[in-house]
């Protein structure tokens, strides 16, 4: 049976989120200045140390004498993740913390993906390196790494690998529940009034086993629920077209689309760089959207609604509030949603945050309930839930491979959770593919 997780953690765990400076225009390795300490001692024991509470409180809270990495997409590419990467350099410091970026055009550019990961461990005092998202290569340099420096904490965050293989280099991996999600965003879709499911995506995508996976489970769910199931192919942005051409072909394609299937059509897209121009169209010629591939309310509808959220930055209640209003002020109340809190963003600073409380001995890097305490700390009021990985295949469950999801809120006047985090998924569909 499924193990679920859910949670929502206590008021005293609410912090003030960073604010999201950072420049689009960032090196491939931003490090501030490095500590002459000794490194400290990697350690998964969350047994008593024997020191006082407030050493114990001390070690738990801050970065000692050693370094953590973050490795994301860039901004153009996964803003949300360069931004959690961001604040959690915020809150600890540039000379704790070092962020890098990997190529936009990674399938084209594998070698510098993989050196810009494995250059990470150049650095004596790194203990722990956070990638996110784990793109092809990632299984690769976690490998390099261990083979230089097997202290070093290796974590994927959204690994594009198979699952089973980056499990097997890495110490942890957290990914978006697919099965659990291809079932919900349906299930939500239906409740909504939509009749048709239109899924957006391209080859390089639907040859990765969680995504081929996920529509699978879409699709039985469409049959469940008595709604009709549609693919739609758009160009990938990582292709010669780039993102300008993919995002020029969903905005010229999307009206026909709603003309074609109704707009009683929810819409799903696997890549974010389609995200933007999908919403736009969406809210001017109709139609549903129940959530991001990778949810965020700064996924896509900021462009998309023309919102300058500057000063809400790093504030996502705030953020969601606003992005909102200016949906139910365009007449599209209760056909948008997302996550309350971004994805992305809480995935790069959350496992960051867990890979500091493994280091200092606080926590085991495979606990799920750790974990997710993590992600809370940078998504307060969310309601989580999520199992471990099972390969529909072999029917192994791996130790260390955990997928993972928050509940879906549709926004409107007023808006509301859709409850998802309590909702039991039929056996059956773990082992649809």
């Amino acid at each position: 049976m499924k193990k679920f997780f859910s949670m929502l953690l206590a008021l005293a765990m609410l912090l003030a989120l960073a604010g999201c400076g950072g420049k689009d225009s960032a090196p491939a390795q931003d490090q501030g200045g490095s500590s002459d300490a000794d490194q400290t001692q990697q350690s998964g024991d969350s047994s008593d140390t024997g020191d006082s509470g407030d050493a114990a409180a001390s070690l738990e809270d801050g970065i000692g004498d050693y370094h953590i990495g973050i490795v994301t997409g860039s901004v153009s590419q996964s803003e949300d993740d360069r931004r959690g990467a961001e604040a959690f350099q915020a809150k600890y410091g540039e000379d704790k913390v070092t962020l890098a970026i990997y190529p936009d055009n990674f399938t084209e550019e594998l070698e510098t993906t993989i050196q810009t990961i494995v250059n990470m461990s150049d650095d004596p005092l790194m203990k722990a390196i956070v990638v996110n998202q784990s793109v092809p290569g990632t299984t690769e340099a976690f490998r390099q790494i261990k083979e230089r420096r097997p202290d070093i904490i290796c974590i994927a965050g959204e690994a594009h690998e198979d699952l089973p293989e980056i499990g097997s280099a890495a110490d942890l991996v957290c990914n978006n529940d697919f099965v659990s999600r291809g079932y919900l965003i349906i299930r939500t879709a239906h409740e909504l009034g939509a009749d048709t499911f239109v899924h957006i995506s391209f080859p390089r995508h639907m040859a990765y086993e969680t995504m081929s996976r996920r529509v699978a489970v879409m699709e039985e769910a469409c049959k469940e629920f008595g709604m009709k199931f549609v693919l739609e192919t758009a160009p990938d942005p990582t292709s010669d077209v780039g993102i300008p051409g993919a995002q020029a072909y969903i905005l010229e394609n999307v009206p026909a689309w709603v003309q074609k299937y109704g707009e009683n059509a929810a819409y799903f897209c696997t890549n974010d760089a389609h995200t933007e121009p999908l919403l736009k169209q969406l809210v001017e010629y109709g139609g549903y959207f129940i959530e991001a591939d990778l949810p965020s309310p700064l996924m896509g509808y900021p462009g998309a609604l023309g919102l300058d959220l500057t000063e809400e930055a790093g504030d996502f209640e705030k953020i969601l509030a606003k992005v909102e209003s200016a949906l139910v002020e365009k007449g599209a109340a209760n056909r948008f949603g997302t996550w309350a809190y971004s994805y992305g963003y809480t995935l790069s600073a959350g496992l960051a945050e867990h890979a500091k409380n493994v280091i200092n001995g606080v926590s085991e890097i495979t606990d799920m309930d750790a974990v997710a305490a993590a992600l809370n700390v940078y998504s307060p009021k969310a309601q989580w839930n999520g199992a471990g990985y099972t390969n529909a295949t072999t029917g192994v469950k791996s130790d260390n491979v955990f997928l993972i999801y928050q509940d879906t809120y549709v926004m409107g006047d007023p808006g509301r959770f859709m409850g998802n985090a309590d909702v039991e998924i039929p056996e059956k569909y773990f082992t649809v593919s």
